[in-house]
C-alpha cells in the first residue's frame, strides 16, 4: 500500500495531467459521450437521498462487528472487530463513488451486475437502485458484516439482489456457472495483484461486446497499478478508462485498436 503522502503525490500528478473533465479534447466520441452524460451528469436522483439516509444511520452505530476476512487492501483487514460506524466512514466507498456506479447502471442497462466486495451493502445499494429491473449478485467475505449489508438492502427495499456470503475463491465459480454472461461488474475486494488478476480472468470469460469491469483502488499500491497494466493489456480489451480511484474496463468489438484515457474526475 502507498503511504498517504505517496498517494496523494501521485493524485497531484494524475490530476494536472489527466483530459479534462468536462470531455474537450477527447476524440473518442463513446468516451465523449460517457464524460457528458454519466461524469457529468449533475442531476440529484432520490436514489441518492435513501443510500445517504442510510449512511448517515451507520455513521452512528457503535455495534461491533467480527470481521475475519475483508481481503488484501482494506484498513480493517488485520483488526478482527470494528464498530459499524468505523467501517462506514474508511471501508466504504464514498458517495461520489456510489453516485458513479448508479450513473453507470442507469447509462448502460446492464442485465447481470456482478459485485465483489458487498461491506455493508451501500455501493450495491447504488447498483440496484440504478434499475430495479437488473439483476444483483454481490459477495461479501465477512459473515457478519453480510448480514449488517442484508438488513441494510433489506431495509432499503430491494428486491433485486442476491447476497452470496463466502470467500471469493470458493463462490465466484459458481456464480459465474449460473449466468449467461455478465453485463457489469465492479470488483472491490482483495486489493493484492494475484487475485485481482485471478477474478479478471473468471469475469472476462463471461463479458460480451457490451460488458464493463470496474476495478476499485486502481491506484492504491504497486501491486494494484501492476495489475491494472496486465488488464490493460489483454487481447480482449479494447478501451480502458482511468478515474484514478477507479478504472473502467470496455471490451467493444468496433474499437480496432486499443485506447486508454485518462480523465479527470
Amino acid at each position: 500500500m502507498y503511504s498517504r503522502f505517496q498517494l496523494t503525490k501521485k493524485y497531484l500528478h494524475y490530476y494536472l495531467t489527466a483530459s479534462n473533465a468536462k470531455g474537450h479534447g477527447i476524440h473518442s466520441p463513446f468516451v465523449y459521450e460517457f464524460v457528458k452524460n454519466v461524469l457529468n451528469d449533475h442531476k440529484h436522483y432520490t436514489a441518492y437521498d435513501k443510500v445517504e439516509s442510510m449512511r448517515r444511520l451507520l455513521l452512528t452505530d457503535e455495534s461491533l462487528l467480527e470481521i475475519h476476512d475483508l481481503g488484501a487492501g482494506s484498513s480493517l483487514s488485520a483488526r478482527p472487530h470494528r464498530k459499524v460506524a468505523h467501517i462506514t466512514r474508511y471501508a466504504v466507498k464514498p458517495k461520489k463513488y456510489g453516485q458513479l456506479l448508479f450513473r453507470i447502471v442507469q447509462y448502460h442497462r446492464p442485465r447481470t451486475i456482478v459485485e465483489l466486495g458487498t461491506s455493508l451493502g451501500l455501493t450495491t445499494a447504488y447498483l440496484a437502485m440504478a434499475d430495479t429491473s437488473a439483476s444483483v449478485i454481490t459477495l461479501e467475505g465477512a459473515r457478519e458484516v453480510a448480514h449488517k449489508a442484508g438488513t441494510n438492502l433489506k431495509d432499503l427495499g430491494l428486491t433485486n439482489v442476491n447476497l452470496i456470503q463466502g470467500n471469493f475463491d470458493d463462490v465466484l465459480t459458481p456464480v459465474l456457472e449460473s449466468v449467461a454472461a455478465i453485463d457489469l461488474s465492479f470488483i472491490d475486494g482483495n486489493h493484492r495483484k494475484e487475485p485481482t488478476l485471478r477474478y479478471y480472468a473468471a469475469l472476462s470469460q463471461k463479458t460480451h461486446t457490451s460488458s464493463v469491469l470496474i476495478f476499485d483502488d486502481i491506484h492504491w499500491s504497486r501491486e494494484m497499478e501492476a495489475a491494472w497494466e496486465i488488464i490493460k493489456a489483454d487481447k480482449q480489451v479494447t478501451l480502458t478508462v482511468d478515474l484514478f480511484f477507479v478504472g473502467l474496463v470496455f471490451f467493444k468489438k468496433e474499437f480496432k485498436t486499443k485506447q486508454h484515457f485518462t480523465i479527470r474526475y
